[in-house]
């Protein structure tokens, strides 16, 4: 990618709003075949019999071969031919988690096979990469002597050296997010291909142990990366964001607790952050860690992880110009935070703003933004108002996806779909050779580079479709990795979300009605009142879910110890309580409840409220 430097400054970006208006509607189903597809122009290795991006062919099939290793395959990162481990992990770990939340979505429409074969072919990559418990590769390639040429994948005749991490040359946020997209990824393959999920996990526990154990950067390890991906963000970030993703694929308590006990210490609850990307993990993880919080698996964490909510919500407060400090935007209504490929913070900020949306729904509850609480279909608007721009509604009318709609760029900043098929002209191209015939032509791209997110314009919605503008018309996979699942939601319309339920349970036949009145206890002198309400309910294939809250309340003038509560006529998941044989009792971070407070539980089921009654309890 031709990059500079990138000089980030961790404070928010204040505020020019301007909301788009929607010009008409859009084919998201077409856009997400089309964004998935790209994944497969950027393919480096022995291309698959199923290839579909027909001009492109194999292409690095002696990488890794001078260090003794396999490093064939992976992908490319953008438009240049170096194969580079960070961003490339965060794109798979982007595309896992896309499919984690929206792959029912992607199945309905028929692309569920082709997003699970992108996250393989970067995975399959990744564990040729680590072939030692404490040895990462993190690059193949130079992007210095890349960039002096213009050639083909096809044709590469610059340097392939291969580049690790190691005990002696640390990495962890190199081996942090790659633990991450190998335990995202692991998710995702678990119920198909349960053997190489746990390939994954394995890979992953032993790379955040590498990360955690060997600390430093991996840019002054591999010295190479620093004027192309350089990580100004240190790796404290990876480190959590690693752990997040092991603890959502093993709910393995160290994971849960790591973040819990680090959470002030590596900036999980300290950073108010306004991005998102590739070198800063800090939204997602509190995005992540607000979702482990709602769906009550926070424990003795809470207190802590509530700060990590704090923190996601002022993201999304600042996406949506409600905070206390807001993103950029451009007149048109784009988030704007650099000029050199902004659009890769438009897509992974809509992505959060998405999930967070679903999340809030799912447990009943709004944003707590500093203008006001926001209602969580605000944050979806947002979402879409972005993706809407991206596919033409602005003020160009120009789509920024290669292929999508009438106007879209057509001179690349692509050194493969710039230059004619090697399958149509296999006469070599060279170094130079390529910049003086092709780099240079004032002509449409003779491949199409369906699917591709570019660069996107400038501050002030401009844009120059040119080759040599590599800030604005180079596209990048993790521009495109977070639109899967944002393009997915919108295809599949409002229906049927539950971020917050782990697995799908059997529901009984007969789903009558729900009485949405309040469960009283048996006698109104009771010290012990339970109130129930329904809160949100949804259609899953044509079966209606609610979700309903119970609030046990001690009335008494005494702490409230040793409650049991029986619990009938459940169907489905519940939070906030733990079951003791035939009863459930206070949750492990709380022994007591005092006088005049209250404890929240939340279940979901498909028929109406369950049986909520006090079998046992002490005032102390």
């Amino acid at each position: 990618m031709e990059k500079f430097v990138r000089l980030i400054s961790m404070a928010p970006l204040l505020l020019l709003l301007c909301f788009p208006l929607a010009l008409a509607g859009h084919d998201y189903g077409q856009a997400l075949s089309k964004s998935i597809l790209f994944f497969e122009a950027q393919r480096s290795g022995f291309l698959p019999n199923n290839q579909r991006v027909t001009w492109r062919a194999n292409s690095g099939l002696y990488d890794g071969k001078a260090s003794g290793v396999d490093l064939v395959g992976g992908y490319y990162d953008a438009g240049d031919n170096v194969k580079f481990g960070l961003p490339m992990a965060f794109t798979v770990t982007m595309m896992s988690w896309s499919i984690i939340e929206y792959g029912k979505q992607m199945a309905a429409s028929g692309e569920l096979g082709h997003a699970m074969e992108a996250v393989k072919w970067g995975t399959d990559y990744f564990i040729k990469a680590h072939p030692e418990p404490y040895v990462l590769y993190g690059e193949v390639g130079d992007g210095n002597t890349d960039h002096y040429c213009w050639q083909r994948p096809e044709d590469m005749s610059t340097d392939r050296r291969a580049y690790k991490i190691s005990p002696s040359n640390p990495g962890s946020d190199l081996a942090g997010e790659t633990a991450a997209a190998m335990a995202a990824a692991s998710i995702v393959f678990r119920h198909s291909n349960p053997a190489y999920a746990s390939e994954l996990l394995r890979h992953a526990h032993q790379l955040f142990d590498f990360a955690d154990k060997y600390r430093g950067k991996y840019d002054s390890s591999i010295s190479v990366a620093q004027k192309y991906y350089r990580s100004i963000s240190g790796y404290n970030d990876e480190l959590l964001w690693a752990a997040a993703w092991l603890f959502q694929a093993t709910n393995n308590q160290y994971y849960l607790n790591y973040l819990g006990n680090n959470g002030d210490s590596m900036g999980g609850t300290g950073w108010s952050m306004t991005e998102f990307g590739w070198d800063v993990k800090y939204s997602g993880v509190q995005t992540l860690v607000a979702k482990f919080l709602m769906q009550g698996k926070a424990g003795r964490n809470t207190a802590v992880f509530e700060k990590y909510q704090q923190k996601a919500e002022y993201f999304m407060c600042s996406c949506i110009g409600k905070g206390s400090r807001n993103a950029q935007k451009t007149p048109g209504g784009l988030i704007f935070r650099q000029r050199w490929n902004n659009m890769q913070f438009v897509t992974s900020a809509s992505f959060l703003a998405t999930v967070y949306s679903d999340y809030l729904t799912s447990a009943g509850k709004t944003l707590n933004c500093a203008a006001a609480n926001v209602a969580p279909s605000e944050l979806l608007s947002f979402a879409k108002s972005q993706v809407d721009y991206i596919l033409g509604d602005n003020p160009r009318a120009t789509s920024y996806m290669v292929g999508y709609g009438n106007n879209f760029p057509q001179q690349v900043h692509h050194r493969a779909s710039s230059i004619v098929s090697y399958k149509k002209d296999s006469s070599f191209v060279s170094c130079r050779g390529g910049y003086a015939t092709w780099f240079s032509r004032k002509a449409s791209d003779p491949n199409l580079l369906t699917g591709a997110i570019v660069g996107g314009p400038d501050a002030y919605d401009n844009f120059a479709d040119q080759r040599d503008n590599y800030e604005q018309t180079e596209p990048a996979t993790y521009n495109n990795a977070p639109l899967l699942g944002i393009l997915a939601r919108l295809n599949a319309g409002h229906g049927g979300y539950n971020q917050l339920l782990p697995v799908v349970t059997t529901q009984p036949k007969v789903a009558p009605q729900p009485k949405i009145t309040p469960v009283a206890p048996a006698s109104s002198s009771s010290p012990i009142a339970i109130q129930q309400k329904l809160t949100t309910s949804w259609v899953s294939k044509g079966v209606t879910y609610y979700r309903y809250s119970t609030v046990v309340t001690n009335k008494s003038a005494k702490a409230l110890t040793n409650l049991k509560l029986s619990v009938s006529k459940l169907y489905g998941p519940i939070w906030g309580l733990t079951k003791a044989g035939d009863s459930y009792v206070f949750p492990s971070w709380i022994n007591s409840l005092s006088a005049g407070k209250s404890l929240e539980f939340v279940y979901i089921h498909s028929a109406s409220p369950a049986d909520v009654a006090v079998s046992s309890y002490s005032l102390a």
